[in-house]
């Protein structure tokens, strides 16, 4: 059984200066919109992750309007909402008892951002035994300092992120690849 998995998915998350500057993925909220519908229209499983952080400065903690889900991610009457105060969506959520209830053994992941809650629950999905399919088009990053003051842009973040999740943790498809995926040929 396949469940989809769209990750904090919030208004926050287009406070891009709070983040470090300007975001990766473009056609990040288009790519949104039409996995929700695809999985929809198909009567896919969908549970959707929301961050409520307890970082009293985050745009993504409760009682703020930045904790609400994007215009385009958000639950419709009868989909489970799950909230999380990491970065995984694994840890304190009651997800996997939830999942293996349900005889879930694909994971299809996306969402915000790629470096962390989506990259942390991804690592986790895969490690926990279950199928993922992580879409990178659909999961977007935003730029990162190291340690010795260097910034890393946002789509070069994305991308090595990427990189080191696919075949290892999950398999990376597209937009369109996970739409096939969820609504099969036949």
């Amino acid at each position: 059984m396949m469940v989809i998995l769209p990750v904090d998915i919030q208004q926050g998350l287009d406070d891009w200066s709070y983040w470090g500057g300007d975001r990766s993925t473009p056609g990040f909220e288009s790519n949104v919109a039409t996995l929700l519908a695809a999985a929809r229209a198909q009567g896919q499983t969908l549970i959707h992750v929301k961050h409520n952080s307890t970082n009293p400065d985050s745009p993504l903690r409760p009682g703020q309007a930045g904790n609400d889900f994007k215009p385009e991610a958000r639950p419709i009457d009868g989909e489970l909402v799950i909230g999380k105060t990491v970065n995984s969506a694994f840890i304190g959520t009651g997800l996997e008892p939830r999942l293996n209830a349900m005889g879930a053994n694909q994971l299809v992941i996306f969402g915000l951002t790629t470096q962390h809650c989506v990259s942390t629950t991804v690592r986790m999905a895969g490690n926990l035994g279950f199928e993922t399919f992580l879409v990178g088009d659909a999961t977007a990053a935003f730029p990162v300092r190291d340690a010795n003051g260097h910034v890393m842009d946002a789509e070069t973040v994305h991308r090595v992120h990427l990189a080191s999740i696919d075949g290892e943790f999950a398999t990376v498809i597209s937009t369109q690849e996970a739409v096939s995926l969820i609504h099969p040929a036949g």
